[in-house]
């Protein structure tokens, strides 16, 4: 099993290596699903490759958001000069970003994001067949979901065992980009979940926010047990430390050593088993959403009284009954009650002297200097070696022969490189040299990314070899042999298109023309639906679809309608047993590419675009087979959540702007939808002009008055007139060109 780690910076990423990390995820800056994280330049990132490769490490690119035909156009050159270097991998969210780097890197693994919400075996054999090579599941899976995946495919499967959750399922969300203009999708989420909310009945609470996810050895093992073949720490936002005692702690794991956890207290806003063990009730932290650290002590009366021990130079949180954040401060002289004399440290049980803010009621450390000394001490002192092996040869009269070889998780052997002395050797004229002379001076690798793990010598008896020789031979062949590893993960990409008969591939998209648009309309329940199928004939409608889950979770496969002509996930659609199926917006497609791809699925007649694409984007997306639908009027999902967030069946929160949320609650968990719609019926001349072939109409929780309302907008053509992102759109395409 294999650790897949975090990299924010260059910092952080020689923290992941030192600490044992097999593989690195790391983003390129303007892109990714963290691009407020520090982020790497091609120069950085090409350095970080050099570095791991020589320490048996990989590299993966991290470009999982939705793209626009420009943008994965824009990237070509960049990439192409890090397919060369050796780039070993990229992970995608996009179903046609995947196809482009497939046909024209054609030697990079394709890994599958986690925000692709591939949560079945179906799905996950249909992007085998696309040409991914491994797939991050959804971290809304329990054990026994993630079991029966692994049995249904051969896919590599990889896991997320700790870092932040993002409540929205897979990290899918909407509600940053609809009601900010900051797509979670395009890797610039204002994190709304982690506001607080209002009920209608006048709770306040951090409804949205979830606690951190944190497993253990049991977990581990279990997840060992079944084939897992990858486990990914969350955190290139988070600080060296951290990352550096994560990631060790899961390799202790891995090697079946139940290590005590320190990670949290290192960042800590409450931790759980995630959805692990199904639909576990203490995911949520409702009392509050920041990094407020470990609870330490208690005020009781005057002083403090302390659950743990506390050292000069820690930092420390003074926090009020109801967990509001009152100050804080680092601990420099100690004061305890009863001791006359200075110290350093105050034990637990103890009562601390210590000046607070009025209305303090906890004590939370939120820097521990103890902890981040030790490992600041470790980060000098270790380092993650490749393990080279050599065979050495000496017979009388012979030149010497060292050969260096690498060997893969099979024991075969790799990368070979053989290495010849000048001079020949000699009989030994007093004490002739002998085996464990040659295994000491070889294993003395001294300063470097390597460490010897075997030596095999075949020499003659009575012979001679100066040590300085010996010596020079295997600096030379350590020299020689770290250049190859180098040369091993280079490519040269013009060649290997021109051996394949292969070119850069590019769509060309041919220009669409306007047309007479159809009228179809999504339903939430029977009675909206008996009223529109009365009404139908007197708007123009076409088509009638029942709205459908986002996810398709592998033990929920039986709840999926596929007799319904609307599909809202990749199960629905491949399984559908229509010829003229529908693909909802939650699909987000923005570009050409991705209708491409999904071209080739017989079933598909139609799609609903992403409503995070703007008007321009929509404009270039071309004729294609399938028809182009718009989504005109919706009270849009801001996001699914696996988890039941509200007492009543049917709840309405609002935030501190007063934007009010509705949160549905189904069988497959609890959907939230926003109050205002979306609704650009009146701007006819502007849809015209999108070349679409379908406008939709999404209703939810309107009454069948509402819904009357919004009829009558359709013929009149006049009414409340809410753009959200389509005329605004959350694109960046001026930082793409700075940043490229």
């Amino acid at each position: 099993m294999k650790i897949v780690a975090p990299a924010g910076n260059m910092e952080r990423f020689y923290s992941a290596i030192s600490a044992t990390a097999d593989e690195i995820y790391l983003g390129l800056k303007g892109f990714g699903a963290r691009r407020n994280a520090e982020n790497f330049t091609v120069e950085e990132l090409k350095k970080a490759i050099d570095y791991a490769h020589l320490r048996g490490s990989r590299i993966f690119l991290t470009l999982n958001t939705i793209m626009t035909n420009r943008e994965i156009e824009l990237l070509y050159p960049t990439l192409k000069e890090l397919y060369n270097y050796g780039l070993d991998a990229i992970i995608v969210q996009d179903l046609g970003y995947a196809e482009y780097l497939h046909k024209n890197f054609p030697s990079i693994e394709i890994h599958g994001s986690t925000q692709m919400t591939v949560a079945n075996h179906y799905e996950i054999n249909y992007l085998k067949e696309l040409g991914f090579k491994r797939i991050v599941l959804p971290r809304e899976l329990s054990f026994e979901e993630i079991k029966e995946i692994r049995e249904n495919t051969d896919m590599e499967l990889e896991i997320f065992v700790s870092g932040s959750l993002c409540i929205s399922f897979s990290g899918n969300c909407y509600m940053s980009s609809f009601i900010g203009g900051r797509s979670g999708n395009r890797g610039m989420c204002a994190q709304p979940c982690r506001k607080e909310y209002k009920t209608s009945c006048g709770e306040k609470s951090y409804f949205l926010s979830p606690k951190d996810q944190l497993y253990g050895f049991d977990e581990i093992k279990k997840l060992q047990e079944i084939g897992v073949e990858s486990i990914k720490v969350e955190g290139r936002m988070k600080d060296v430390s951290y990352v550096y005692e994560t990631v060790s702690y899961f390799r202790s794991l891995i090697n079946g050593i139940d290590k005590e956890e320190n990670t949290h207290k290192l960042f800590n806003r409450g931790y759980s088993k995630g959805y692990f063990y199904n639909n576990d009730k203490t995911i949520m932290n409702r009392d509050y959403s920041y990094n407020m650290g470990e609870k330490i002590g208690e005020v009781l009366g005057k002083n403090i009284r302390l659950d743990e021990d506390i050292v000069s130079g820690d930092g420390i949180t003074f926090v009020s009954k109801d967990y509001k954040n009152l100050g804080g401060t680092y601990i420099g002289k100690i004061n305890v009650v009863n001791v006359k004399e200075d110290r350093k440290i105050a034990y637990k049980n103890e009562k601390l002297i210590l000046n607070f803010p009025e209305g303090t009621k906890y004590i939370f450390r939120n820097y521990n200097k103890r902890l981040n000394d030790e490992i600041s001490k470790k980060l000098k002192n270790t380092d993650k070696k490749l393990e080279i092996n050599f065979d050495f040869t000496a017979k009388l009269n012979e030149k010497l022969n060292l050969k260096i070889y690498l060997e893969d998780e099979n024991g075969n052997r790799i990368l070979n490189l053989e290495e010849i002395s000048e001079t020949l050797t000699q009989k030994a004229q007093k004490r002739a040299i002998t085996e464990e002379d040659i295994k000491e001076k070889l294993s003395e690798i001294g300063d470097s990314e390597f460490t010897v793990k075997n030596i095999e010598v075949d020499i003659d008896e009575d012979i001679f070899i100066p040590l300085s020789e010996l010596k020079n031979l295997k600096r030379t062949a350590v020299e020689k042999f770290r250049e190859e590893i180098l040369s091993y993960f280079r490519r040269d990409l013009d060649s290997e298109l021109k051996a394949n008969n292969q070119e850069y591939f590019k769509l060309e998209i041919e220009k669409d023309e306007p047309k007479d648009v159809e009228i179809r309309v999504i339903v939430s329940n029977e009675e909206q639906r008996n009223f529109l199928e009365k009404v139908k004939n007197e708007y123009n409608i076409g088509e009638i679809y029942d709205r459908t889950y986002d996810i398709a979770k592998q033990s929920k496969l039986n709840q999926h309608n596929l007799d319904n002509k609307l599909a809202s996930n990749l199960y629905e659609l491949l399984e559908n047993k229509n010829s003229d199926v529908m693909l909802n917006w939650n699909m987000n497609i923005v570009n050409s590419y991705t209708i491409s791809v999904l071209e080739r699925i017989k079933t598909l007649e139609s799609f609903i675009v992403s409503p995070e694409i703007n008007f321009a984007k929509i404009r270039e997306l071309g004729k294609t087979r399938l028809k182009k639908a718009l989504l005109v009027y919706s009270k849009l999902k801001g996001m699914t959540i696996d988890v039941d967030i509200a007492e009543n069946k049917d709840e309405v929160i609002t935030n501190k702007e007063n934007d009010r949320f509705n949160i549905i609650r189904n069988e497959y968990g609890t959907e939230i939808f926003l109050d205002k719609p979306l609704n650009i019926i009146n701007i006819e001349e502007d849809i015209k002009k999108l070349n679409v072939d379908i406008i939709v109409l999404e209703f939810t929780t309107e009454t069948i008055d509402e819904i009357k309302k919004v009829l009558k907008q359709l013929k009149t053509r006049k009414g409340e007139y809410r753009e959200y992102n389509y005329k605004r759109g959350v694109y960046w395409c001026q930082d793409i060109i700075i940043n490229l």
